[in-house]
């Protein structure tokens, strides 16, 4: 947000990569609704899932980076949105590996 509010930067084109982040967990979402074998440590729905997971993160990276190579944006500005997209997906991870696991899920983890 602050690679679009700043009053040096002023360009909103920053913003489309909410939509990465929208929909980055739409893959796994997909999977985990379609395989309900927990026992198996691999199948090929999941592996899928994975691969389309992250393209969608690695191109969450590299369009702010195309926007400033092609001068749309200032470098300040991709440095924000870089910054934000770590810890917006780092945060959607740590989601996940909390409370992904299942139905097994107690507060004395904690």
């Amino acid at each position: 947000m602050l690679g679009c509010a700043l009053e040096d930067y002023g360009v909103y084109w920053p913003l489309f990569v909410l939509i990465f982040h929208v929909i980055s967990p739409i893959p796994y979402f997909i999977a985990k609704r379609a395989t309900y074998d927990s026992d198996a440590t691999s199948s090929a729905c999941r592996e899928l899932a994975y691969f389309f997971t992250t393209g969608i993160v690695v191109s969450a990276f590299g369009f702010p980076v195309i926007l400033a190579r092609v001068s749309v944006i200032k470098w300040g500005a991709c440095g924000l949105v870089l910054a934000g997209n770590a810890v917006i997906f780092l945060t959607i991870q740590g989601f996940f590996l909390v409370f992904g696991r299942g139905d097994d899920f107690s507060w004395e983890q904690w």
